[in-house]
């Protein structure tokens, strides 16, 4: 009887540490694809470095060259990356969160007008304008806490992610406000890294099919190294090309499949304040850290600046008849409130004016349309 009675515990203790043991597994194999692209970061030095400069070039000035310009782009390339992966992606404010009776309320209440007077008092003070489908403040059910503007879940880190683009398996991180940067520099240094091997590879590869070369191990790895650094540009050059675009235009990689859904329509251009703005947003206003892997960029991640109507040329009439010299008070887009760091972008954009900015700050939350609660992930 007392050997029944401890296997029980024990019994009961087994799924839980078997779950533990998978999950451990499965954040391992997370891993995998960044240790194949460290794996072939480290065969390509070795393979451009020794096998291609110091065994096979014969010119002391052309091996000088390429070995100092290699290594910048090489030291860049791998910053930019390290960055990209061990930045922490940035959660959402303890503003944003419910308080401990909000999440009783909620939880007590059914659905219904209780839990949209919850909602409404827990958003009334904060600068969110982006909702539902269906018109509800986003509310995430497994943080328990107020959406903040171009946040969302990520299912695979399980946590609310700042002004989130993907999840990259490529850097094992979520890419989103506090990486982005880092990310876009990686592709850019990535790009430029695969290029400058391949350019510089170029006339000994053709030596290679000329048997111009000797018949040495050097052979082998000139050949694939070139092949590498060909295929990695033509799929780097696609992707990187694509997230410029997304800079230039201000959206994200979900903001392209769903458009953000403001108070009184959706629009797919709402943050978009002109290209030398959308920049300055991710690479900050100082042009001397722009090439470099550093934190720069503007604002807080929990509130941006977005245009009252729009102004994209890819859509140039609005409904309703409003336009950029319209002086109706119900703007498309009301004016946010902004954090102090990120105000000064719309300092020259004349359809901005402070005492609209006061305006609104006093009408925030209190004239919101009817909620329902719906979670969105």
């Amino acid at each position: 009887m007392r050997c029944g009675k401890m296997a029980a515990p024990a019994a009961a203790g087994a799924p839980g540490g078997w779950g533990g043991v998978r999950r451990r597994c499965q954040r391992l194999l997370y891993w995998v694809p960044v240790l194949f692209i460290s794996s072939i970061l480290c065969w390509s030095y070795y393979a451009y470095v020794t096998q291609l400069c110091l065994l096979t070039m014969t010119n002391i000035g052309e091996k000088v060259v390429c070995l100092v310009a290699y290594h910048i782009f090489f030291m860049l390339f791998v910053w930019s990356y390290w960055k990209t992966i061990f930045t922490l992606p940035m959660n959402p404010s303890k503003e944003f969160h419910l308080s401990y009776s909000d999440k009783e309320s909620l939880e007590r209440e059914p659905r219904g007008e209780s839990q949209q007077e919850v909602l409404r008092r827990a958003a009334k003070d904060l600068p969110i304008y982006t909702r539902t489908m269906s018109g509800a403040i986003r509310y995430c059910d497994r943080c328990h806490l107020v959406k903040p503007d171009r946040c969302h879940h990520c299912s695979v880190c399980d946590k609310c992610i700042l002004k989130m683009d993907h999840h990259c398996p490529w850097v094992n991180n979520c890419v989103g406000f506090s990486n982005y940067k880092f990310f876009l520099l990686f592709l850019a240094y990535s790009l430029v890294y695969c290029l400058f091997i391949a350019a510089t590879d170029l006339q000994y590869f053709i030596k290679f099919w000329t048997n111009g070369l000797p018949d040495t191990q050097a052979k082998f790895h000139i050949m694939f190294l070139f092949f590498a650094a060909a295929m990695f540009s033509v799929s780097l050059s696609s992707l990187f090309g694509y997230h410029c675009w997304l800079v230039s235009k201000n959206k994200s990689t979900l903001e392209v499949f769903r458009a953000p859904i403001f108070r009184h329509r959706t629009d797919k251009n709402g943050f978009s304040l002109g290209f030398s703005k959308n920049l300055r947003q991710v690479f900050g206003d100082e042009k001397k850290y722009w090439l470099l892997p550093v934190f720069s960029s503007l604002g807080d991640g929990c509130s941006f600046p977005t245009c009252l109507v729009n102004q994209d040329p890819e859509q140039a009439s609005t409904p309703g008849g409003l336009n950029s010299t319209s002086k109706n008070e119900n703007h498309l887009f009301p004016a946010k409130l902004l954090r102090d760091s990120q105000s000064h972008l719309l300092t020259d954009t004349p359809s901005w004016s402070e005492t609209s900015a006061n305006s609104e700050k006093d009408k925030v939350g209190m004239n919101n349309p009817a909620l329902t609660m719906e979670n969105e992930t």
